[in-house]
Parts: structure tokens; sequence; C-alpha cells
């Protein structure tokens, strides 16, 4: 008996799957497409905030002194964003060997350009590996907070 229960739920549940799909199915073929334009996840990527270990009142008084140095515009607001980025950017191409485009986006090059100025000017001993490490984010902390 149980055996006969479970194949008649079994056919009575793959039966309501199949009428639902061939009802959606039908919707959709009713259904008029959307032009709009989708927007992709790498639209948004740049967007992100990278605090690279700085709390939001490290990230404001970086914001401050270098960035706004460098073409930052936007607000004192601790967030460091693709504008923040973009800055520093202009700043590591200027001084310290970054190649890469102006994009805001911190990537290996960024970071790579950025341990060499931390390197020489706020004792970062690691290597210059693009890779954004404790010692990486302790030096942007002493950075951060030069007075």
């Amino acid at each position: 008996m149980r055996a006969m229960t479970r194949t008649l739920v079994s056919v009575t549940t793959a039966v309501g799957i199949a009428a639902g799909s061939l009802v959606a199915a039908g919707a959709s073929f009713a259904a008029t497409p959307d032009t709009k334009a989708v927007a992709s996840a790498e639209a948004f990527a740049p967007l992100a905030v990278v605090n690279l270990g700085l709390t939001t009142s490290e990230a404001k008084s970086l914001q401050y002194k270098y960035l706004r140095h460098w073409g930052y515009t936007g607000a004192i607001d601790g967030q460091l964003g693709p504008n923040s980025w973009k800055a520093m950017q202009y700043f590591l191409r200027k001084h310290w060997g970054y190649s890469g485009s102006i994009d805001g986006i911190v990537g290996t090059g960024t970071v790579k350009a950025l341990q060499r100025y931390l390197k020489q000017w706020h004792n970062y001993t690691g290597a210059i590996d693009g890779v954004a490490g404790s010692g990486t984010t302790a030096a942007f902390k002493r950075m951060a907070n030069v007075t």
C-alpha cells in the first residue's frame, strides 16, 4: 500500500509540475519582450568602498590631507570609493610607478604602487606584491594617521 501511495504522490507531483510549466510557458510566449538595458555586475563593481583596514575617521583624514591635492572633489565621508581611489591613482602614477588605468579600482597595480610609497615613507617592510595584507594595511593606517 505504501509503494502505491508513493507512486501516486510522485505521479501527481510530476503532473502538477508539468502543468505549471505549461502555464508558465504559455504566459512567457504571450509576454512582450522587454527592451530595457540590463545592468551587468561589472557596471557596479567600481562602486565598492575599499578602506583597506582604515576606520571611517582615518579614511576621512586621508581624503582631506592627501586626496584633495590629487583631484578628489567628493565628500569627506570616510568611504574610500572609486573617486577616492582615482585621486590616489593619480598620486601613485605621478610619484610611485602606477601605470594602470585611472579607474578607481583597487587592483594589483594600485596596491603595488601604494606599497612602494608605504615602503619609502611609512615603514612598510613587506614585499611589493600587490597583495594588501596585514603589513600593507598597517602601513596604510600609519599613512592616514600622520599629522
